[in-house]
């Protein structure tokens, strides 16, 4: 075998590459090369990666290596295996396409911030490749450290922003916050094992030491860094104030690092709780409904975004839940479907959603806002961004024939089939719960995708809005391909997991073929191609015939009003007004109202509609006024008298000796 071949060479390789990236941009005098080598490296590192990708799914082996540092915690490994693929996979494709968008959306020759920013998106990129390689806990948390600290930079490029600097300050302590608890966790292997060296699959049972406290430590740490409720408020502000590309990045790879950190960590277990799944299986599907019902009542476009990635772990978490509940039931059914599902809809969302940031920082950078009830009109000013964002749109509500609907597919059939079979079919309720998600699914975004490009431009930043260049568009492209590709193609997603449903489900071959093959692939993929050759048809016949017969201008009717303009369209907060008043409780939106003091209001008279983030807004923020509040009388005893902190110290020595003896 040649070295240089080996797929973890090239793997580790093409994190290199990515992590040395920036350091051109930081050096060289001229930025824009500096950004455009960037450009380069990452690309090629994006190829390198997904060549050894493909031969590790091809059935290449996966070496292992050491490194043997001076550090005193023992020789560290990495490797890949199935487990690693499935996160490597959108991981390198997402990565190229954002260095190419960031030429265009974040020139260097515009933006003063180009360097910085171009630095620490190799890092974060590299580093999350690293995430997935280590097999040693102080390895994985230096990594894990190096993209939390990315992410941050990354976010806080436009520093100048208040709210950036407030959002920047949530994650940091959110994800400080998970890391110690991953401290924990790791701590408490090592004092299990014997060693920080991850333990082998399936290695420890819950009899050992700890085990209930790992498990529990894992699901904070790793959790938040997901996004799973209640652990998701730092989410929403940090993906929605990000540069656009850097967004992509945190949305569609960031969070699935928090699955793959649960994932690898309940693999070391032979044996689970039996409380566990129904735990994972509770919180995701809180989290599935939760997280769309935020993203319903939103009127910025990346909170919307934002908030649907939480419905997306939150269906992630599901399939996960049903195969630790199939597990202990010891139904296959359940586990080669739960874990068919989840793993496949990692991938998928890592495409769609991408796609659907990326589109954003198309539509922010040609109407220079963020807010839906501002844009509209934009099909015929953008006739390259709107199809792909229609694209993105249908993949993300589940909807054939694009991807985002085959991991739905696999949870549905699971849980339905097992409620068949179990006479307590408490799994069977998962399917009302996916045909919730996605029916609000559907209403948010054609509440979204409606409002921004059909009907007349609202603002005269919508009016002068203009398409993107080609290195916005074809990093675009290329997802939306990638979304297509899959949604026509399920028996290939299949055979990309099914060695990651093998290896973590404890199943042969055989097994997970029969049940896999009970579920309608290839009916789906004759379906969804002759859905596509459908609208392909129509839609052909449809622009001929427009182009034949006559064309007429004239006022649509105005419902009696003799002036109507644009400000009288359905916005996107009236459209989604029923749904958000029915989920009051969930989204907790605040009106306030002008107050009336004569027949006729005044001129500076003013309604405001904002959705709230329950969490955040109402527990944790007043939680921590509070704690500050307390703090400041302690801020009395340090009032800089040297002798009386002298006779704190021997206060405090006088109570030690009391309580020693």
């Amino acid at each position: 075998m040649i070295v240089s071949s080996e797929p973890v060479v090239c793997i580790l390789t093409a994190a290199t590459l990515m992590a040395l990236s920036g350091v051109p941009g930081v050096l060289l005098n001229r930025p824009v090369w500096g950004q455009r080598i960037a450009a380069v490296l990452v690309v090629l590192a994006a190829f390198l990666g997904e060549f050894a990708v493909m031969a590790l799914i091809s059935g290449s082996p996966a070496a292992a290596y050491q490194i043997d540092w001076p550090l005193p915690f023992g020789p560290a490994l990495l490797s890949v295996d199935h487990l690693s693929t499935l996160f490597l996979l959108p991981l390198f494709l997402v990565a190229g396409c954002v260095s190419i968008y960031s030429l265009a959306y974040w020139p260097a020759r515009e933006k003063a911030s180009a360097g910085r920013l171009t630095l620490f998106l190799g890092l974060f990129a590299a580093a999350m490749v690293m995430v997935v390689m280590a097999r040693h806990g102080v390895l994985f948390l230096i990594a894990w450290e190096v993209m939390a600290l990315s992410a941050y930079f990354l976010l806080t490029t436009e520093q100048q922003s208040s709210e950036v600097q407030r959002v920047g300050t949530v994650y940091l302590i959110a994800t400080h916050t998970g890391t110690m608890a991953l401290f924990v966790m790791f701590s408490l292997l090592r004092a299990t094992t014997g060693s920080y060296t991850f333990p082998a699959a399936h290695a420890l049972t819950q009899s050992w030491p700890y085990a209930t406290v790992i498990i529990i430590a894992a699901l904070i740490g790793f959790g938040g860094k997901a996004g799973l409720m209640p652990l998701h408020f730092w989410l929403p502000g940090a993906h929605a104030n990000a540069p656009s590309h850097v967004s992509a990045m945190m949305s569609g790879l960031m969070l699935k690092m928090g699955v793959y950190g649960i994932l690898r960590t309940l693999s070391f277990f032979d044996l689970l709780p039996v409380w566990l799944g129904w735990l994972v299986l509770v919180l995701g599907a809180w989290s599935a409904v939760n997280g769309i019902a935020l993203a319903a009542g939103q009127r910025d476009l990346k909170h919307l975004l934002a908030c649907s990635s939480i419905e997306n772990v939150g269906i992630i978490f599901i399939g996960i839940g049903l195969a630790l509940v199939g597990l202990q039931l010891h139904a296959p059914y359940l586990v080669v479907c739960g874990l068919s599902g989840a793993f496949i809809h990692i991938v998928n969302h890592g495409l769609f959603k991408s796609l659907l940031f990326l589109g954003s920082g198309v539509l922010i950078h040609g109407t220079g806002t963020r807010e839906i009830d501002r844009m509209g009109g934009l099909g015929r000013r953008m006739p390259l961004t709107t199809p792909l964002f229609l694209i993105g749109s249908l993949a993300i509500c589940g909807l054939p024939p694009l991807n985002g609907f085959v991991g739905e597919l696999f949870l549905y059939v699971g849980a339905i089939t097992n409620g068949i079979d179990d006479p307590l079919p408490l799994t069977a309720l998962v399917a009302p719960v996916l045909a919730l998600v996605g029916g609000l699914a559907v209403i948010t975004f054609v509440k979204l995708y409606g409002i921004i490009f059909l009907g007349a431009p609202r603002s005269a930043g919508a009016a002068q809005s203009h398409e993107a260049p080609a290195t916005m568009t074809g990093p675009m492209a290329l997802l939306a391909l990638g979304c297509l590709a899959a949604g026509l193609a399920p028996v290939l997603l299949l055979r990309l997991v099914t060695p990651a449903v093998g290896l973590y489900g404890g199943l042969t071959a055989p097994a997970i073929a029969r049940v896999t093959g009970q579920v309608p692939l290839v009916p789906l993929t004759m379906t969804n191609l002759l859905l596509l050759v459908l609208v392909l048809v129509v839609g052909t016949a449809y622009l001929l015939r427009l182009r034949r017969l006559p064309r007429s201008q004239g006022a649509t009717w105005g419902c009696g009003y003799l002036e109507p303009t644009a400000r009288m369209q359905y916005t996107g907060t009236s459209f989604s007004e029923m749904v958000v008043s029915l989920l009051g409780g969930i989204v907790a939106p605040q009106r306030r109202r002008p107050t009336l003091a004569a027949p006729m209001p005044s001129a500076d008279a003013r309604f405001q509609y904002e959705v709230t983030e329950t969490v955040l807004d109402r527990i944790l923020t007043p939680v921590f006024h509070l704690a500050g509040l307390g703090f400041s009388y302690l801020r009395r005893v340090q009032h800089g008298q040297l002798h009386i902190y002298v006779l704190y110290i021997f206060a405090t020595l006088f109570v030690l000796m009391i309580w020693t003896h």
